[in-house]
């Protein structure tokens, strides 16, 4: 078993350019300051932007079945939500018990399915109690949810903090169980990240929006699903320390183990959920391999928030599907090279952000907080490669 080795290297920072290091044929090289006209350093700005992508080809992915039984009810007081709902076939609509008078209106519009709210529960036209709402908002209330506490078919929780991980954590508890679970979603994106937690998702969403683009952007269907590597090393990292990843070599995401705790989940420090099974990772010798070809014994670079950086050991490596998200960087507004890198989606995968000396500063932004102009950590290099050995060569990707 190879030695653990270890370097270090200056970041250096303009305040409006992200700090950047560089590999040269294995030599861990400082970055010299260039002019504005000619920087290497990373400025996002208002160009980091992330999106969802194309369902994934793989046999593992969400059946078209699964997704075709999924429930949609609608939450709301809006008769253009109404009609658009309606339209694409989601009848069953939730109203305050107040709002008796406004689902006998819609009655004599459409024919739907009305449910009313009352003290905690969900009631059909006729008083028959049809489903009970949970408000989760600690770990403690989540473990209160399982199959065996609950004797009508559905159960309806509104998650007040974070949502993917207990979100999986509910769809392992009600595995197999005929109880139906919904999710009280606010946006398409929180309702398709319902309905593919844990590649399965929940049995249906209650989408609760007074906008009917809401309506019309979400799609009950296999979207954002791919097969994401965890890799377990066979060493402890801190905080600030993860793994350089990314869809193209020329640009690598430090990517933040699972290091840190959380309410939800207990913290994994030899952990990084690193991406799906195309993208690069940094290895020794300033070489990349691709996450689906490592496995037990190789080693993987290691780095922190300052850009130490030292070799371990892979001591496990898992495969699962899971919904994907697509973030993108550019050094600016007006630079044509795109660096990016696919995660999973869920609070637990995190970008390191830049250091800051003394200054106290977030180490990680989760990719769930992402949004345009945050700042985090990459590695630019060479974009060419053979078997992961950088050459000089003309290079397209996109």
């Amino acid at each position: 078993m190879a030695s653990l080795s270890s370097a270090s290297v200056s970041l250096v920072r303009t305040p409006t350019h992200l700090p950047c290091f560089r590999s040269n044929h294995g030599k861990v090289q400082s970055l010299n300051r260039y002019s504005k006209t000619k920087t290497t350093h990373l400025s996002i700005n208002s160009s980091l932007r992330m999106c969802s992508i194309a369902a994934s080809d793989s046999p593992l992915s969400t059946s078209m079945y699964e997704l075709s039984s999924k429930k949609v009810w609608i939450w709301t007081e809006n008769s253009q939500v109404m009609t658009a709902a309606v339209e694409r076939g989601w009848d069953t609509f939730i109203f305050s018990s107040q709002n008796q008078g406004l689902a006998n209106e819609w009655s004599k519009i459409a024919l739907i399915d009305p449910l009313f709210i009352k003290e905690g529960e969900i009631f059909d036209n006729a008083g028959e109690r049809v489903a009970t709402i949970f408000q989760v908002s600690t770990p403690s209330e989540l473990k209160k949810l399982h199959p065996e506490a609950h004797h009508v078919g559905n159960v309806v929780i509104d998650l007040l903090d974070w949502q993917v991980i207990p979100a999986e954590n509910i769809v392992a508890e009600f595995q197999g169980s005929k109880t139906t679970v919904f999710a009280v979603s606010k946006s398409p994106a929180e309702a398709q990240l319902f309905l593919e937690a844990l590649e399965h998702g929940l049995g249906g969403v209650v989408l609760k929006v007074e906008d009917v683009k809401a309506v019309l952007d979400l799609k009950v269907h296999a979207v954002g699903m791919g097969d994401r590597v965890c890799v377990d090393l066979c060493s402890l990292m801190r905080p600030g320390e993860g793994l350089l990843v990314g869809s193209f070599a020329r640009g690598l995401f430090l990517v933040h183990s699972e290091c840190l705790e959380s309410s939800y989940i207990a913290s994994r420090p030899f952990r990084v959920n690193a991406g799906p099974v195309h993208a690069y990772v940094a290895t020794p010798g300033g070489k990349t391999s691709y996450l689906s070809e490592l496995k037990a014994g190789k080693e993987v670079m290691v780095v922190d928030q300052t850009g130490k950086m030292r070799t371990a050991i892979v001591g496990r490596v898992k495969i699962e599907t899971r919904p994907l998200i697509l973030v993108e960087a550019k050094i600016d507004a007006n630079d044509q090279t795109v660096y990016s890198i696919l995660l999973q989606t869920a609070e637990t995968v995190a970008l390191v952000c830049p250091h800051e000396g003394n200054r106290t500063q977030k180490t990680v932004i989760p990719v769930t907080s992402l949004k345009a102009g945050d700042e985090v950590l990459l590695r630019l290099q060479g974009g060419a490669r053979h078997t992961g050995i950088e050459i000089k060569e003309f290079i397209v990707e996109n």
